[in-house]
């Protein structure tokens, strides 16, 4: 359950001991090599910090008599999701399609698509890497090129020189609102992983992105940025869907794939392509190429492959949303020509993020999902390659007819042919200014909010929304009109706007009712305005559903008169996301007639009840993760439990539950859940390391070196288990093995500060006091508001000086076993 997200992650630790966690937060990826986030929630102890702005205690009405007390057990699950038996060896490549559609290949060679990404030799670089310095305030980073190899060398004082090879770019600055390139290196542990120095286009500057530190969005790289305010340094976020790492997806590529390799003890990254192949929207080719070479297979109509211009809207969407819209994974092994719904859900990543504001603008950062609250899509037809070409990545009207760019109004009047005629007459603008352009006032170019404005990173609002300048401003959305006036105040446009039309077209009423809503604390309020059965607009509707879960629901206090009989009523939508998470919802409030209801609804879900699960159980396990983030364990351990009720052979919610039994101090009952877990996974080395962490919280020392050992085995290097080994050597005396384990740690991780501060300890135990301080220095780039750490510099520093002594507080005090938790972050 990894959302393409960008990405905020929250550790979950074992009760005893400090609450000492290292920062893997998530950075917010520049474009060039972000894609859907992926989310974590009831998968892989990771939280959504979310704010509660009001609680629904009671809301009952003297018609609904009280619960019988009685527990319905809920079915368990009996359809199976398979998915289909799909191999690397069944795609073919690009070149095998050439022979039999040689105009679309050639088309598509000279696209966008195609030129996405590559070796560095093979595409054109937007800088030249000819040794022009980068220059940070703590260190110096050099793009250079020695003969075939691209590299980044980076120089810090005290530091070890280090390289980074460039294995790969990604992107060509193609994007009219701001085009970037990024660059991805192959770790020793098998992974490719994204640098943080990204190339921008149009300010012709290199950037990194500050978000999950600093937070100061993407920002050029000048001597005032230190090198750790990088949220992608040392690189973190990896290339593919592995949900142990900050990822974006398998977006950046064609048929990406990350798995353990468990014979190297490592991971192991295989793709086609760094650029978007044929096969990457067709699906894998080689049963179709067999296929059309037999004429019985051909006579009975079967080509092995779905003609993607036959689909109808929402399966034309897949096809482009699988990368072009934020995204919660549901399961592993998606490759197109599946059904996106069955591995990916568009909608909940609404859940927590609130990426979408109501009418579809973007709030946070987003991609072209705002299609979905269009006009055009939710009472026409629209698809995306109603407008774009798929092979040239060109422009085209809905006949398919080329334009010459993203600017011809045939885009638009193809449709709409009434606004073709007499232009000024509906613009009010003169027929040739930019302001008659059909896109300037329904397709604007937005800033992407987590950019910042440092950078031009804009996209065009696939929301297509009607100018309303105040209404815009209101929403915290710079207007259409304010994109060439930036002159005039958005009441002075507003009114202007009136004065030409009059009466504007009224907002969709899904939309009104949830902006309503939005601002309301009042709880039955809420249910009439956020709680939508039967609204034709899906996004919307789904936006209110999804605000009044997190706002108004309390645990086990169960729902009557109004907003239980509209989540009823919506547990029947037609839409997966809908009903899933108003089920989710009633189950969440508990109640026995709740339960009834569930079981009667679980048992009519037909061959949508695996995809309904899934669903339904990752937001449970978001509500169990914001409850453990809350600081409330035992809320979380019986919403984890109801998330097992619903998927109770998923391994992350098995992990789940024991972080947050382990958080409540149930140390047994979190090493039966870790065991539960790794029985049906176990190639989870984050699972692994938590069950260390619990046996030796229990006092079982041995049980805990075994527990990480085997999560060595299946990655040698797993930084969290190479610490939490440290910490029990450290505690037992063992100073050469501690200190060999803390290194192995920041091998694989620079960024682990505490592994530093505890080097620190032993190194200055020994009397290797300058030694000491440089780790201390090391670990404060990462974490520069320890105390401890602070403190610990302050007297060695005076140590070293000679002025000082020896103090039980000159090093961080030496760590309790197992006091830092295992966590991942949501995908980026």
């Amino acid at each position: 359950m990894a959302r393409k997200r960008k990405g905020g992650r929250r550790p979950g630790d074992a009760s005893g001991g400090p609450r000492l966690v290292p920062d893997e937060s998530p950075a917010a990826a520049p474009a060039s090599a972000r894609l859907t986030r992926g989310r974590l929630w009831a998968a892989l102890g990771v939280v959504a910090a979310m704010t509660v702005a009001a609680t629904l205690t009671v809301l009952r009405t003297s018609r609904d008599a009280p619960d019988s007390g009685v527990e319905t057990p809920l079915p368990p699950p009996r359809v199976a999701f398979e998915a289909a038996d799909v191999s690397a060896s069944d795609f073919l490549g690009s070149e095998a399609c050439a022979s039999c559609h040689r105009a679309a290949y050639d088309t598509w060679r000279g696209s966008t698509h195609a030129a996405a990404g590559g070796a560095p030799g093979s595409v054109r670089l937007l800088k030249a890497f000819d040794g022009t310095p980068m220059r940070f305030r703590d260190g110096v980073v050099v793009p250079e090129r020695r003969g075939n190899t691209w590299q980044f060398v980076v120089r810090q004082e005290g530091r070890p020189e280090r390289t980074y090879r460039v294995d790969g770019v990604v992107g060509g600055g193609h994007m009219q609102g701001g085009g970037t390139q990024g660059f991805v290196s192959r770790l020793a542990d098998g992974t490719l992983r994204f640098l943080p120095f990204d190339f921008i286009r149009r300010e012709a500057t290199w950037f990194c992105n500050t978000g999950s530190r600093a937070n100061r969005g993407w920002v050029p790289i000048t001597p005032d940025l230190r090198l750790a305010d990088c949220g992608d340094w040392p690189p973190q976020r990896v290339l593919g869907d592995e949900l142990r790492f900050t990822n974006c997806q398998s977006c950046h590529g064609s048929q990406i794939e990350v798995s353990v390799d468990s014979a190297a003890r490592t991971y192991r990254t295989r793709y086609a392509s760094l650029g978007i192949d044929c096969e990457s929207c067709h699906g894998p080719g080689r049963r179709h190429v067999a296929l059309v070479g037999d004429p019985a297979a051909v006579a009975r109509g079967e080509i092995g492959m779905t003609p993607l211009a036959t689909l109808a809207k929402d399966a034309s969407l897949g096809t482009c949303f699988q990368c072009h819209a934020l995204k919660d994974q549901l399961r592993p092994g998606y490759r197109a020509g599946r059904s996106l719904t069955a591995y990916y859900s568009l909608q909940l990543p609404q859940l927590g993020d609130a990426a979408h504001l109501p009418d579809g603008r973007v709030r946070t950062f987003a991609y072209q999902e705002g299609h979905l609250f269009s006009d055009c899509y939710v009472n026409g037809g629209m698809t995306c390659t109603s407008c774009h070409d798929p092979h040239s990545q060109g422009y085209r009207d809905v006949q398919g007819r080329p334009l010459v760019g993203r600017f011809d109004d045939r885009q638009c009047t193809s449709c709409h042919a009434s606004k073709a005629t007499q232009v000024s007459l509906h613009t009010n603008h003169p027929a040739d200014s930019p302001g008659s352009r059909c896109v300037a006032c329904h397709m604007p170019y937005l800033q992407e909010p987590e950019v910042g404005t440092a950078l031009q990173y804009a996209r065009s609002d696939h929301a297509i929304p009607i100018p309303r300048p105040l209404a815009d401003s209101a929403l915290g959305v710079r207007s259409a009109c304010r994109s060439c006036h930036a002159d005039r105040s958005e009441a002075a446009l507003d009114q202007q706007v009136r004065s030409w039309y009059r009466e504007l077209k009224p907002i969709a009423p899904t939309i009104a009712s949830v902006l309503e809503g939005r601002e309301t604390t009042d709880a039955a309020r809420a249910a009439t305005t956020l709680l939508l059965p039967d609204a034709p607009h899906t996004a919307a509707q789904f936006v209110g559903l999804a605000l009044f879960t997190e706002r108004f629901l309390t645990p086990n206090i169960p729902l009557q008169g109004t907003p239980s009989e509209r989540l009823r009523r919506l547990a029947a939508d037609r839409d997966l996301d809908v009903r899933a998470v108003a089920l989710a919802a009633l189950h969440y409030t508990g109640g026995a007639r709740a339960r009834g209801f569930l079981a009667t609804q679980l048992g009519d879900q037909g061959s949508d009840e695996p995809l309904v699960r899934s669903r339904w159980a990752t937001t449970l396990g978001f509500l169990a993760d914001r409850q453990r983030e809350a600081g409330d364990p035992v809320a979380a351990v019986t919403t984890y439990q109801k998330a097992l009720e619903i998927e109770p052979r998923n391994p992350r919610i098995h992990l789940n539950h024991g972080l947050a039994l382990a958080n409540a101090g149930r140390l047994p009952e979190a090493i039966a859940a870790y065991d539960r877990s790794l029985t049906l996974d176990a190639a989870q080395p984050l699972a692994w390391v938590n069950m260390g962490i619990a046996r030796a919280a229990s006092g079982d020392a041995p049980g805990a070196v075994r527990a990480y050992e085997r999560a060595l085995a299946i990655n040698a290097r797993e930084p969290l288990a190479h610490f939490n080994l440290g910490n029990l050597r450290l505690e037992s005396g063992q100073l050469d093995a501690a200190s060999a384990s803390y290194r192995a740690a920041l091998a694989a991780d620079p960024s682990l500060a505490l592994a530093r501060f505890y080097l620190a300890r032993i190194l200055a135990q020994r009397g290797d006091l300058r030694g000491a301080l440089a780790e201390v220095d090391a670990g404060l780039e990462f974490d520069p508001t320890n105390a401890e750490a602070q403190a610990a510099r302050a007297q060695l520093t005076a140590m070293i000086a000679g002025v000082g002594r020896p103090a039980a507080s000159s090093v961080p005090p030496t760590p309790r076993a197992g006091s830092v938790a295992a966590r991942a972050p949501r995908s980026s």
